[in-house]
């Protein structure tokens, strides 16, 4: 009997859509025995393969926490060894921004047979489904390709000087790339275009120049997102065909018929919150992470921002403080906006992460330990829960004359752990090292769909995310919110929301963006 073998082919899916896959990528999902796929691949190129096909979601997507390459190294290697037929689905094209070479290599290493197959790269479709040509013979005699992942290793003097630039996974860095641009002499009337999702049904696009773009997009979670910056942008309105107005509208008003008939709603074993819209309310350059947990889930999500983040109306306590940080024990921190206002304004004064040398840190939540860490900190104590309110009670030694700094909200803040600080007879000096709050207005298209009862859940990550959300709906006429899922990070949260909404339907068991999307999740499998 011949031993059957084994063979990898790395494949493009193209732009997100199945319909733009190769005649030579659906040939091999036909046959694969193994799928390794990405992120961003379309859940309809699942459905190519045959039946008893092994699916292997390795999650790789930007901002999110993903598959270690080296393991997914070692699972095409492993596959392949077995005798296996094994598609590796790649977003775009593998040798576009693909990290193929790591994989080629494990496979050249371990002798395995390989193939790598083209796909439709979003640097080329998203712009030409968005009808913006990267090419013309007056406004763009050639154009450049780039990720803002790295923007600091960018030359951006030179790339300021390219008559056309296509980005790729430079949602989250809009405002770096828009101030890079015209500190380096670009014309802040540039046409730029923003278009998220390319080629699916949920495509949108978003053109105007770069002095605006960050107020048009504001609100909204870029990924997947191209951003395309040049005079061609201009050409769309020619360009354009007169029936694709006609098209967005009727795709947009199935989309809203979905959502406004429950029972037409879709199920996907694989995405659960498929056909479900949800409304996220953290502040503004918060959001995009919790926003893109549930986009992978299968979720619409709306952003209507509930809070405004920004520096203390005075910095002359916190500059005192910092004078003096080696007169304190303890430094606690109990939000990521406390951690990077306090970096910011330490790097601001000349200082570094040295100047703590002596001083133990306390953190309040994962997110704010992993924002600590990325300023190569590592938190000398984590309560239980990641709750503020076990802070005190498993506080890992006594109190008693300790220094404590406590950098916090300007307003509204944690009153209790103070209270509770003090109690155990320590020094707690308290110094505004941010200050949130509520939106002037509300986001059209958050208000439409509440209004509307377009939306199946909104969710809280704060009390005063709560509070805020209450005083935008009340100043805009109200929404009836009978029909939809108030959905609660943690008990404090869930107070708020009982205070001010009447109800909370489902609360995190673990005080987390990722406990809360797994709330969510499980609550609606159950209806």
């Amino acid at each position: 009997m011949t031993k059957q073998t084994g063979k990898v082919y790395l494949v493009g899916a193209g732009p997100g859509d199945a319909a733009y896959l190769t005649v030579r990528a659906h040939q091999l999902l036909a046959q694969a025995e193994v799928l390794v796929y990405d992120a961003l691949v379309d859940a309809q190129m699942l459905q190519l393969v045959p039946f008893n096909c092994i699916k292997l979601d390795v999650g790789k997507r930007g901002g999110r926490p993903s598959t270690p390459q080296a393991e997914i190294n070692h699972l095409l290697v492993e596959h392949c060894v077995k005798g296996k037929q094994v598609v590796r689905l790649k977003s775009g094209d593998p040798f576009i921004f693909g990290r193929s070479t790591s994989e080629i290599e494990a496979l050249k290493a371990a002798s395995c047979a390989f193939e790598v197959v083209p796909g439709i790269s979003s640097a080329l479709a998203a712009p030409l489904l968005a009808s913006i040509p990267l090419t013309d013979p007056v406004l763009s005699r050639c154009f450049a390709v780039f990720t803002a992942h790295e923007s600091t290793e960018l030359d951006w003097e030179a790339l300021a000087r390219i008559e056309t630039l296509v980005i790729l996974m430079g949602g989250q860095q809009l405002s770096e790339i828009v101030y890079q641009l015209l500190r380096h002499g670009r014309s802040p009337h540039t046409p730029v275009a923003v278009i998220r999702w390319a080629g699916c049904p949920q495509q949108q696009v978003w053109t105007t120049d770069l002095e605006n773009i960050i107020e048009q997009t504001s609100g909204v979670s870029l990924s997947p997102v191209v951003i395309v910056i040049g005079e061609v942008v201009g050409l769309r309105t020619y360009l354009q065909p007169s029936e694709a107005v006609k098209s967005i509208q009727k795709s947009n008003s199935n989309q809203q018929s979905k959502l406004q008939n429950p029972k037409s709603k879709i199920q996907d074993s694989h995405h659960p919150l498929t056909g479900k819209t949800i409304l996220v309310t953290r502040s503004v350059g918060q959001s995009s992470q919790f926003s893109d947990r549930l986009q992978q889930e299968g979720a619409t999500v709306i952003e209507m921002p509930a809070l405004v983040i920004g520096p203390p109306s005075s910095w002359e306590a916190f500059d005192r403080a910092i004078a003096h940080l080696s007169d304190f024990n303890w430094l606690v921190l109990t939000s990521t906006n406390g951690v990077d206002y306090f970096f910011e304004r330490l790097e601001s004064l000349g200082k570094d992460a040295r100047a703590l040398a002596g001083v133990k840190i306390a953190v309040v939540g994962e997110k704010t330990a992993q924002s600590l860490k990325q300023h190569g900190l590592q938190p000398d104590f984590i309560p239980p829960d990641f709750v503020a309110d076990s802070l005190v009670e498993h506080f890992p030694e006594s109190l008693e004359g300790k220094k404590v700094l406590f950098p916090r909200v300007e307003t509204g803040g944690r009153e209790v752990l103070v209270k509770e600080l003090s109690a155990k007879r320590a020094e707690v000096i308290e110094i505004a090292a941010y200050q949130s709050r509520c939106p002037e207005a509300i986001a059209p298209s958050a208000l439409d769909a509440l209004q509307r009862g377009l939306v199946d859940v909104v969710t809280f990550a704060s009390s005063k995310t709560v509070k805020c959300f209450h005083q935008l709906i009340e100043a805009h006429g109200g929404a009836n919110l009978d029909e939809v899922c108030i959905a609660s990070i943690g008990p404090q949260t869930s107070q708020t929301c009982v205070s001010l909404l009447g109800r909370v339907d489902v609360e995190a068991k673990e005080y987390t963006l990722e406990g809360l999307t797994q709330a969510i999740v499980q609550s609606l499998q159950q209806q």
